[in-house]
């Protein structure tokens, strides 16, 4: 990376902390002047220049479900919907409601004022926090996803849906592109055991300084790679290793494991909030787990408060008006045609001077420890074709993550999900390892991301059954002091903290 580049990078960035709202208003302005002869600006009058207050009142807040329609058309290639022209590519990931995988647009807009220029100023930033690790002097290693034809435009073979991660790296640019690896041959592989493999033997002789992906994966590639050099950890592998950008899952279980494999006080790790619909917010202090929200990279931004989540009419709040500490759902409205688009990640606000925030979870409930993204759809899905095969009746649930940990001999046990399920009083118990393969069918049929951290159990272990005892969720509820009326117990949590209190109500404990 040039030094024009870093220099350019970093006073941008501290507009961002010094004029936010300002910024934020000249982005909305620019979206609605781009999009202003698309349907959708003649439908809500961009043309009229709009307010932000205007905007607010004009344009609906859509869910995915409630956009796809729009979505649909753009998939098959009808012009100027959302944005101007014919998006080529699409970003596809799990976590609708009403498909196997949802399908967002990436346009060259998105890429080089969003994901590009915020990974930019990811490396400038490195840069300047750690200037003695010389991290651009060698290779940053990333690891992500793959892609494939359209299956909406067959006609088409330029028109491509995949891993956000895969359109990413398939059009870097050069200066980009000259400073990573693998090979683009070898990082867009599709089958995930071949890919891992192949990247872990080119990898033994590069000169790794920065690693960039998933941890789920990224653990195991770094596994890999110690295994082939028959080393005892990484850094003997790449003595000048020395930082981590992460993101998709929370980082805190991984961070023992990491540090096993990468001893030394010269690891640095930074954390990155780059989903599927933008590049959002990047941790822009050492030390702390606050994220500056980017605020000028093609995306404008609206917050629902937690009181709206489920309302019919939901009315989010401009930035201005967020409060710190509270709950609320992303929107987002993009320069690749998401208008007043809830992305379904929960956040709060640390920080309102700059704005720095906490990813806190889903607006529904959900499983994403490893990238897999369950959703309670999902998983009901999955419980009921589990209980139909066996024929036993399920009265509740609630599942929770298993996290990697370090076993014997330094061998890593693999990360799942254990599924707590009480049956309905006097249902036969099921035949366990029947009611655990159709469980994990399933929901490998009807989730994608899922189905890839299954792959030759590769991420993701089979399921852990347990089969409580009738009356066990009750009295849970009881011990919650939230016994009747409308709640519930909770079905699926990225945290062990229910399923722990469940299990010793189980086996007779205080929850």
């Amino acid at each position: 990376m040039s030094a024009a580049v870093q220099l350019e990078s970093r006073p941008r960035l501290a507009r961002v902390r010094a004029e936010p709202h300002a910024v934020q208003a000249r982005v909305l302005r620019e979206l609605l002047r781009r999009a202003q002869g698309t349907e959708w600006g003649r439908r809500y009058g961009f043309a009229e220049g709009p307010t932000a207050a205007e905007f607010a009142r004009r344009v609906p807040v859509s869910t995915y479900e409630q956009l796809y329609p729009a979505l649909e058309r753009v998939l098959r290639g009808a012009p100027d919907v959302l944005w101007p022209g014919r998006p080529q590519w699409f970003a596809q990931s799990s976590g609708t409601t009403n498909a196997r995988s949802k399908f967002v647009p990436v346009t060259p807009e998105s890429l080089r004022q969003g994901h590009y220029r915020a990974g930019r100023d990811m490396l400038a930033l490195s840069t300047f926090l750690y200037p003695k690790h010389r991290l651009l002097a060698g290779r940053t290693l990333s690891l992500g996803g793959t892609h494939a034809p359209n299956p909406f435009r067959p006609q088409e073979p330029a028109s491509r849906v995949g891993d956000v991660s895969a359109l990413i790296m398939q059009q870097l640019p050069a200066w980009a592109e000259s400073l990573r690896t693998p090979p683009l041959a070898l990082a867009l592989l599709g089958e995930w055991q071949d890919k891992v493999e192949r990247i872990a033997q080119h990898a033994l002789r590069q000169d790794v300084r920065v690693l960039a992906g998933v941890p789920t994966w990224m653990l195991l590639l770094l596994r890999r790679v110690v295994e082939l050099a028959g080393a005892n950890d990484i850094t003997q592998v790449w003595p000048h290793l020395g930082l981590f950008l992460h993101g998709a899952v929370a980082f805190g279980p991984y961070r023992e494991l990491f540090r096993q494999l990468i001893p030394g006080p010269q690891m640095q790790y930074l954390e990155i909030y780059n989903a599927t619909e933008g590049y959002f917010a990047l941790q822009d202090q050492p030390g702390s787990e606050d994220l500056l929200l980017l605020l000028d990279h093609g995306i404008y931004y609206e917050f629902l408060p937690a009181a709206q989540w489920d309302a019919p009419d939901p009315r989010p709040v401009p930035l201005h008006e967020v409060v710190l500490g509270q709950p609320y759902a992303l929107v987002i409205s993009t320069n690749a045609g998401l208008w007043r688009y809830v992305v379904g990640d929960t956040v709060r606000f640390t920080s309102l001077g700059p704005y720095r925030l906490r990813i806190t979870g889903r607006t529904k409930h959900f499983l994403n420890a490893f990238g897999e993204e369950v959703v309670i759809e999902n998983a009901e899905a999955a419980v009921a074709a589990a209980s139909l095969a066996t024929g036993c009746r399920v009265h509740d649930f609630t599942a929770a993550p298993v996290y990697f940990a370090a076993g014997p001999g330094g061998q890593v046990q693999r990360g799942g999900h254990e599924w707590a399920v009480e049956l309905a009083p006097g249902a036969p118990a099921p035949d366990a390892a029947r009611f655990v393969a159709v469980l994990d069918a399933t929901l490998r049929r009807v989730n994608s991301d899922y189905d890839a951290k299954r792959h030759h159990d590769l991420a993701l272990a089979p399921p852990l059954l347990r089969v409580l005892p009738p009356g066990t969720f009750a009295r849970w509820l009881a011990s919650q002091g939230k016994l009747g009326g409308q709640h519930k117990v909770p079905r699926l949590l990225n945290s062990r903290a229910v399923l722990e209190q469940v299990l010793a109500v189980a086996a007779g404990a205080p929850a």
